[in-house]
């Protein structure tokens, strides 16, 4: 064999190999990327709070996918350790059960998913209230409370299962619906958990979080009571109600289990007890499963 016929076949074979190099790079540049996406719980119900957690194909993404259910309402995503990013969506006992459609988008492959929510019984309660306190609330509490639940700092706070705010015995679990004074309330549901206790005592905080809400009876919280909002980061926040005493200011840092303040039975009240109601982007949801710690 001749050097200019080992030169020549040399040459093809650096040709071939650059010519395969080429392709697949073609190849792995065409080919669609399409996000991983783990939604839990696999079979939620009314109430729930439905986690989506979505890992880009494409390694070191750092843009947030978006995510859009039923087409309508789109929620933050945030991120999380190994390269994901989480949502939460809020469900309630009003929402309609059945089939929800979840997209995921960004700069890789859309994707759309779809969950069964799953119907769930609430028990009927009847509550009688006086005249004096059937009509309690003020403009300037609505508005502080309303402001609050539209809280969506990126910074999470809390981590693990939620602790129970108060050693007090479940009274009203979340979602009961109601009669007031014998008229059923239509688009009512009981938006959080009661804990019936002795005036004074203990109530803390169910996860980290900044003191986001304080309000007063004196400051015109007529109807809420005594209040201390927490927000917990990435839309998730606590607020407590019917507090006899407030022992934080807002822009305080708590941690799971501090106590912040005590049981009363200030504003619309038939005794003394804790509400605490979860907000998961302004809706209540059950809290739970956030106790059971189903997010990490």
């Amino acid at each position: 064999m001749t050097s200019h016929s080992s030169s020549l076949r040399l040459t093809r074979r650096v040709l071939l190999v650059g010519t395969l190099a080429s392709l697949t790079a073609i190849a792995i540049a065409g080919r669609a990327m399409a996000y991983e996406v783990v939604i839990s719980p696999t079979d939620p119900q009314l109430g729930d709070t439905i986690a989506v957690v979505i890992r880009p194909e494409q390694p070191g993404a750092s843009d947030p996918p978006v995510v859009t259910v039923n087409g309508r309402t789109q929620y933050s995503t945030f991120p999380l350790p190994d390269n994901r990013f989480r949502a939460l969506i809020p469900t309630n006992p009003l929402d309609p059960p059945g089939r929800v459609v979840i997209q995921i988008s960004g700069r890789e492959d859309t994707r759309n998913l779809a969950v069964g929510l799953r119907n769930r019984s609430f028990p009927t309660q009847r509550i009688t209230l006086s005249p004096s306190q059937s009509n309690l609330g003020t403009q300037h509490e609505f508005d502080r409370v309303a402001a609050f639940k539209q809280l969506v700092t990126p910074e999470r706070f809390w981590h693990g299962a939620m602790v129970r705010p108060s050693q007090g015995q479940v009274s009203t679990s979340y979602g009961v619906r109601r009669y007031y004074n014998g008229v059923f309330a239509q688009d009512y549901y009981h938006r959080g958990v009661d804990y019936a206790a002795a005036t004074g005592s203990p109530v803390v905080a169910p996860a980290a979080g900044r003191i986001a809400l304080v309000g007063r009876v004196a400051d015109g919280f007529e109807l809420h009571g005594n209040t201390i909002g927490i927000d917990h980061g990435q839309g998730v926040l606590s607020i407590m109600l019917h507090l006899s005493r407030i022992d934080v200011n807002e822009g305080d840092i708590v941690q799971a289990g501090q106590v912040i303040g005590r049981v009363g039975s200030t504003g619309a009240s038939t005794g003394p007890h804790l509400h605490w109601g979860l907000y998961v982007h302004g809706i209540s949801v059950d809290p739970v499963p956030w106790r059971e710690g189903r997010f990490e």
